[in-house]
């Protein structure tokens, strides 16, 4: 229980600062941190590299922390590393009040290099899951992350909006993140046990996440895998890092309405990978979903792309279809990964991935900011065609009986 609250509180944050961002950025907000004399465009870059910040600190320290967690136990770790997200929020939402810009990117850096939380907790979850029950723990995970995102731009979008509570504003969500955080590393040093079996006693390599993004393109079985995770995820951040401010532009939302549509939006992703992941699993192999689920995702972004300014009503039949598909993706790929991965190496092939993703998440963040000085919608539309080529790569890539075969395998030569 306490891993998945602690997955679910990090995406509690992720999601908060969703309806935050464009306060940062959009003109005439109180909340704005751009410097006198600044363009919109300008402050799109800004908040691209801003984006970027956390995912590539993560980068360099999340492979680090899989190793001390494969070394030294999941709980130790996992503690420290909520800790450090703890003071991250605190230092970001003091960044916001100072209009302070080197404290926001210093603020993301902390909580990057100490924010292993998810990929620790999924070797946690990995530990105790058995091949009959792996693909519903996964699922259970992606629930995790749709509740955050349920809770998260509401809670954000509404601890951010003063005309709820006058002394209401842009830093407060992250004062009360950083205060669950708290609380999630309380929980995790009461009740959470120790989840590792077998301790490794190799060395800290520090220069692991090159070595990763080397293994992730050349292990068997996982190769034919993060070309796709590496894709879907780099197409999802052209979306998630400037939909916010496609919804304030193109549609005139304000923080509240943001918060109410990602939460909606949060239901659907819920409802998907708490009910109908299960009943899929039964019935379809993962490798089947994911040939069509990544393409699901991908129309349902080009759905966002095409609908006219101001016609916002059309906006709500969009996230049934981008939960189907985006729920069962992060759902069975991950599940995927683990089944072709040997049990003794679930926690390295788990930090291989979270390399791919912390990459797919920082280069198309900075690269989305550009893009939106063009059309701020574009971002959206560029989403759309890579998580398309992602779908493709897999359908290249995997080949069932090849690649699936690599962890029963590998696990045999070992024991």
């Amino acid at each position: 229980m306490a891993l998945f609250l602690t997955i679910f509180i990090d995406m509690l944050g992720v999601g908060i600062l969703i309806p935050v961002f464009p306060l940062l950025v959009l003109p005439h907000s109180p909340d704005s941190i751009l410097p006198a004399g600044w363009t919109i465009q300008q402050g799109f870059i800004l908040l691209g590299w801003l984006s970027a910040t956390y995912p590539l600190a993560q980068f360099f320290a999340a492979p680090v922390l899989g190793q001390l967690a494969d070394r030294f136990g999941r709980k130790k770790i996992l503690a420290i590393s909520v800790f450090g997200t703890t003071v991250g929020y605190l230092l970001f939402g003091a960044g916001i009040a100072m209009h302070n810009i080197p404290l926001l990117f210093a603020a993301r850096i902390l909580d990057g290099v100490t924010g292993g939380n998810i990929s620790v907790a999924q070797a946690g979850i990995a530990d105790i899951s058995t091949p009959k029950n792996r693909a519903r723990n996964f699922g259970f995970i992606g629930m995790a992350f749709g509740l955050g995102f349920i809770l998260g731009p509401y809670v954000g979008g509404k601890l951010a909006d003063p005309s709820v509570v006058s002394w209401f504003s842009a830093a407060t969500p992250f004062y009360f993140t950083a205060f669950l955080s708290v609380i999630n590393v309380l929980l995790i040093l009461t009740f959470l046990p120790e989840t590792l079996k077998i301790a490794k006693k190799a060395r800290i390599d520090i220069s692991k996440p090159f070595k990763n993004i080397a293994s992730a393109f050349s292990r068997p079985g996982i190769r034919s895998v993060m070309p796709t995770s590496f894709l879907f995820n780099a197409g999802f951040t052209f979306f998630t890092t400037f939909f916010a401010i496609v919804l304030a532009q193109k549609f005139g939302f304000k923080q509240g309405n943001t918060g109410d549509y990602f939460a909606y939006v949060g239901l659907w992703i819920a409802v998907v990978q708490g009910g109908l992941t299960g009943m899929i699993a039964k019935k379809f192999k993962d490798y089947q979903v994911l040939r069509v689920s990544i393409f699901i995702s991908a129309i349902s972004l080009l759905g966002y792309f095409v609908i006219p300014a101001g016609e916002s009503r059309w906006l709500f039949l969009v996230p049934p279809f981008m939960a189907l598909g985006n729920g069962l993706t992060m759902a069975f790929n991950s599940s995927l990964i683990s089944r072709i991965s040997p049990s003794k190496l679930q926690g390295e092939s788990l930090g291989i991935n979270s390399s791919v993703m912390a990459l797919a998440q920082a280069i198309p963040a900075i690269i989305a900011g550009y893009v939106a000085t063009v059309n701020d919608n574009l971002p959206v539309f560029v989403g759309s065609v890579v998580i398309a080529l992602s779908g493709i790569a897999f359908l290249i890539l995997f080949q069932p009986g090849r690649d699936d075969k690599y962890g029963l395998e590998a696990e045999t030569k070992q024991s």
